[in-house]
């Protein structure tokens, strides 16, 4: 299995202090996402739009990501033995890797559905608004993950953190499909956008349920 090159190993004050920042933005991703859900799915709804109800869903997929995760670092943060917190860590990679899994089965069905139905996503500001607000937040949330993750040796966080920037690239393709449709009249842009993200998503999924973790 490849590890996180660990800076703060010698450091436990920097370790505890990495593990305290990855609970907190751990935290605040679901805080977030469970909001997107709420609106994604309510938008999607009022709109008739089975790509924001999609983003709402995938939403959900992410709590439980992030719910495991958090479990994970409050095993560390309750000074918890190497051997329960490596325990934790392939636990939490695998449930990663199973949200990983769904969330590639999610995109390729509704991409494909919206491309046989011929289904545009329909227009919605309420749903421009949350797609351009997760692009700037879901970043900067990933990044701080990726440090954290780097900091302390976790493959689970780190693994976590690419959902997380996955997140912020199907913001992406709902803001690039529903721009392309209300300016172009291109239904079909979100759609083939999102199934180019699968073979990415389908390799982040394997490796996490072999509770193991690529190269970058």
């Amino acid at each position: 299995m490849t590890r996180v090159p660990n800076p703060s190993a010698g450091d436990p004050s920097a370790r505890a202090r990495w593990t305290r920042i990855g609970l907190w933005l751990v935290g605040a991703t679901m805080a977030y996402n469970s909001i997107e859900a709420i609106v994604g799915i309510w938008s999607g709804i009022a709109a008739g739009s089975v790509a924001l109800v999609g983003f709402g869903l995938d939403s959900v997929i992410e709590i439980i990501a992030a719910g495991a995760l958090l479990w994970r670092l409050n095993l560390e943060a309750g000074g918890a033995s190497h051997e329960a917190i490596e325990s934790g860590e392939r636990r939490v990679e695998r449930i990663v890797g199973a949200t990983f899994l769904l969330l590639a089965v999610y995109v390729t069905a509704q991409a494909c559905w919206a491309l046989w139905t011929r289904e545009a996503p329909a227009e919605s500001l309420v749903g421009i608004v949350l797609a351009v607000a997760s692009l700037v937040i879901m970043p900067l949330v990933a990044w701080g993950k990726l440090r954290a993750a780097a900091a302390i040796g976790s493959t689970a966080l780190r693994a976590e953190a690419r959902e997380t920037l996955a997140c912020s690239y199907l913001s992406f393709t709902l803001l690039a499909g529903l721009l392309a449709n209300s300016i172009a009249g291109w239904g079909w842009a979100d759609s083939v956008a999102a199934l180019l993200m699968v073979p990415w998503l389908l390799k982040e999924a394997a490796e996490g349920l072999r509770g193991e973790e690529g190269e970058d």
